[in-house]
């Protein structure tokens, strides 16, 4: 009969542009939803891999991913560990493809101050390299809301007043890299 072929006809294209329908709505999903991912989405999924982050200022760093922060990564190469500000960050690669669940509010809240803070109270020795490619030595005093200030020392001694060439207020959106232990 004609009209059983017409109505399987109209059906067909009918499911055929359904079809069309979803798969658009589906890709236009997908490309809102991956508007919203920040790179500390991307990176955050990546612990464990090993990395090539370029930093303003202080070039590529190197390392296997230990941690991730709301605005800080953690690389560690050869037992050298480095944290690196995620405003500092113009390219990263060795990423993972896939991304995790939001980080929960106790990581949210750990920023990059908060990590400085562990570094002022342990009285480490650091390295800090800033955007502008200024690296100075020595041990984080104190972090403020938007600035730490940093005893300058030779890099191979503890603090000690008689060692101590300056006292350096670094902003915290200048700073790119801080390297918790000397290189020898």
């Amino acid at each position: 009969m004609r009209w059983d072929r017409l109505f399987d006809d109209l059906e067909a294209q009918l499911a055929e542009a359904a079809d069309l329908d979803l798969d658009a709505e589906i890709a236009d999903r997908t490309r809102r939803e991956l508007a919203t991912v920040t790179l500390v989405d991307r990176v955050r999924a990546s612990v464990g891999r090993h990395l090539e982050i370029h930093a303003d200022g202080a070039g590529t760093v190197r390392g296997e991913l230990v941690r991730a922060g709301p605005d800080w990564l953690l690389l560690d190469d050869a037992g050298r560990s480095r944290v690196v500000a995620v405003a500092a960050v113009s390219a990263a690669s060795g990423l993972a493809d896939h991304l995790l669940a939001p980080a929960g509010e106790v990581a949210a809240r750990l920023d990059l101050r908060y990590l400085l803070r562990g570094l002022a109270r342990d009285r480490a020795t650091v390295g800090v390299t800033t955007r502008d490619g200024m690296h100075r030595w020595g041990t984080i005093d104190r972090v403020g809301a938007d600035h730490l200030d940093l005893a300058e020392h030779p890099a191979d001694t503890q603090r000690r007043p008689a060692d101590v060439r300056a006292v350096r207020a670094i902003a915290l959106a200048g700073l790119a890299v801080v390297s918790a232990e000397p290189r020898r």
